[in-house]
């Protein structure tokens, strides 16, 4: 009887242990510190950042990084010393996202003190790199970290990433780059993979490039264990215009194991019709992801007219082509750098095309494909009318007048017509064609000299448009305002304020920490873990999406090989929005490969559709809220196309 005592005795505490964490927005006070953030409410804010809770500290400095206001640095300066590596990191997170000079001394300090955490440290690294100004650049390299070098290694190059982004690449910064580039060993693969990066940032500095660092991009290209760091290294090889570089730079198109490298490597590889670049491009163009044999046709476009490959007969390519983008590229290329005998041919050849397809977005890439003859201007007009059907054909022909306007053989008689086009195209209302109507408008280029009627009819374009779901396309009709008017500064945007959609509490709730997503596609299965904690009000309003099967039926409207594959659209152009805007939620999660981001046309205007990153894309963190990550499924993201349909989205048991 005694075991059975003791064995009922123990199930209370059994029972205890087995049970789920309480959410952590079941506390009021997390509760309270995210809607503050979602409120931008620095007021609010600051008083926690001395609570006795370390977590609570934690969670207000991050709410800070996403608030950005300037006024709250004096108050997380002091958290840099606190107890909590998790408080000290989230403070160096704020105080890099508000990029406030003030703060380099108190980071600089900082760093000259032990710091046990590594994440820790790095993120002061970086905080310094997005505070540091011209004359302050000289903090990354020349503090005196008490640890290790290899410790400090990799938030230094971070920094001067950081730094590199916002243009403030010194040759100092390329020579310490390029020595943390060259460091050997796994354990410094963090710092050669931000040294990297830097790199690819140093602007103004391709002379430096070439003579300091080109032995070490040369050798890290070619034989660097990450795929990112040779990636990184062919696009800085991209700008040293020497004959090793541009051997290097077409081997890796041709032979690096990961495509992701061969993209790179693609896309800077020099138009000079050296035999090993011939290689390269045939070669690429009959690969079998799309993103590879797309980048491929993309360089045929950018080959000067006069050299040996415009010269070329593409329809081979054509017919081989085992992708519709890439056959339409192609055609471009083909009607770009065809002799003015050949056009009409090669124009009627996308036409039949054009009118075969049912694939909208094979007909957009088709109509921007004609764009290269000034012929089918009349065409393109036509197009550009449509009132019926899916709003991507419209629209991506008014882009491909605008873009034909631009041509050398556009005739000057044909500037009334243009101009008639972007008229109709304003009392049209549709948010696409409003975009690139203005912004045509705005070019001195395209239109020489635009009529106070142009002015009242953009508008009157702007007043129909409802705030805040179609912010997108008011800004674009502001800009070309501003800009036709002279205004000395940019008109704010009017942003939808939190209250237009606060955060849904009760289903944040609901959502337990590393809740699972299923989204099915026309190209296999995507499983992501949303983010709840990072991003609550984000991942509130996508659950919400997901329950009412929004995303059903929706298609990917954009893929940018090596880059992005963006979905989630209404309208399937990428002008659609909900009925509602969301607040940023900027966390210290990181775009790696997999990271799922919300779009945004700017801060505050984030809505329904989605991104995923096809490899790390450091430069959007910070800047674009991350909701979710791939968990399982990344091959099927690296075959995402333009057109791929959504069947399905479905929260995991």
């Amino acid at each position: 009887m005694r075991s059975f005592t003791l064995l009922f005795a123990a199930l209370p505490l059994l029972a205890s242990a087995a049970a789920p964490p309480a959410h952590p927005y079941a506390d009021a006070t997390r509760r309270r510190i995210a809607t503050a953030q979602d409120e931008r409410q620095t007021a609010i804010l600051v008083p926690f950042l001395q609570d006795k809770n370390p977590v609570y500290r934690a969670a207000a400095a991050e709410a800070l990084a996403s608030v950005q206001d300037k006024k709250a640095v004096p108050a997380l300066l002091p958290l840099l010393q606190d107890a909590s590596p998790a408080v000290r990191r989230a403070a160096a997170f704020a105080l890099g996202q508000a990029g406030d000079s003030t703060a380099v001394p108190a980071l600089a300090q900082r760093l000259g003190q032990p710091e046990a955490s590594a994440a820790t440290r790095r993120a002061i690294y970086e905080a310094l790199g997005r505070c540091v100004t011209k004359s302050s650049v000289s903090q990354i390299y020349t503090i005196k970290y008490p640890g290790s070098d290899s410790a400090a290694a990799p938030g230094r190059a971070w920094a001067l990433y950081r730094a590199g982004l916002r243009g403030l690449a010194t040759p100092e910064v390329v020579r310490q780059a390029t020595a943390l580039l060259a460091q050997p060993g796994s354990r410094l693969a963090p710092a050669r993979a931000g040294a990297s990066a830097a790199l690819t940032r140093m602007r103004g500095q391709d002379s430096t490039l070439a003579r300091v660092a080109l032995p070490a991009l040369l050798k890290a290209a070619a034989s660097d264990p990450d795929y990112f760091v040779r990636e990184n290294c062919a696009l800085a090889l991209g700008r040293v215009a020497r004959p090793a570089a541009y051997a290097v730079i077409a081997a890796a198109a041709t032979s690096d194991k990961d495509h992701r490298v061969r993209i790179a490597a693609l896309r800077v590889l020099p138009t000079k019709a050296a035999t090993s670049v011939v290689a390269s491009v045939d070669k690429e163009l009959t690969r079998p992801l799309a993103q590879e044999s797309l980048t491929a046709a993309e360089w045929l476009l950018r080959v000067p007219t006069d050299s040996s490959w415009a010269k070329t007969n593409f329809l081979p390519y054509v017919q081989q082509a085992k992708h519709w983008r890439t056959r339409a590229t192609l055609l471009q290329a083909a009607l770009r750098h065809a002799r003015a005998s050949r056009r009409p041919a090669i124009a009627d050849t996308i036409r039949r095309r054009y009118e075969r397809t049912a694939n909208q977005y094979e007909k957009a890439a088709l109509l921007t494909a004609l764009s290269e003859d000034p012929a089918q201007f009349d065409f393109l007009i036509q197009e550009a009318a449509r009132t019926t059907g899916p709003p991507v054909v419209p629209g991506s022909a008014l882009a491909a007048l605008v873009s034909l306007r631009g041509n050398k053989g556009f005739s000057p008689s044909r500037q009334a017509d243009f101009t008639a086009a972007l008229r109709r195209a304003l009392a049209g209302g549709d948010v696409a064609q409003l975009a690139t109507a203005a912004e045509a408008f705005a070019s001195p280029t395209l239109v020489p000299a635009a009529q106070p009627e142009d002015l009242a009819a953009l508008r009157q374009a702007q007043s129909k448009l409802a705030l805040p779901s179609e912010i997108e396309a008011w800004m674009g009709l502001q800009q070309a305002l501003d800009k036709l008017e002279n205004k000395a500064a940019p008109t704010p945007a009017p942003v939808g304020q939190a209250t237009q959609h606060p955060i849904d509490w009760a289903l944040v709730q609901t959502i337990p920490v590393g809740q699972r997503v299923t989204m099915t596609t026309t190209k296999g299965s995507i499983v992501v873990e949303l983010k709840v904690v990072e991003a609550p009000g984000s991942v509130a309003s996508f659950v919400a999406l997901v329950n009412k099967q929004f995303y059903n039926g929706l298609y990917f409207h954009r893929v940018v090989p090596d880059f992005v594959a963006q979905g989630g659209d209404p309208r399937g152009d990428g002008s659609g929005s909900t009925p509602y805007t969301l607040r940023s939620e900027f966390s210290q999660l990181v775009y790696g490969a997999g990271a799922m981001g919300l779009a945004s046309a700017g801060k505050d205007t984030e809505s329904c559709q989605f991104f995923f990153t096809h490899q790390p894309t450091p430069h959007l963190d910070g800047r674009y809220t991350i909701f979710a990550q791939v968990v399982r499924g990344m091959d099927v993201v690296q075959q995402l196309e333009i057109g791929d349909k959504i069947l399905a989205v479905k929260l995991s048991n």
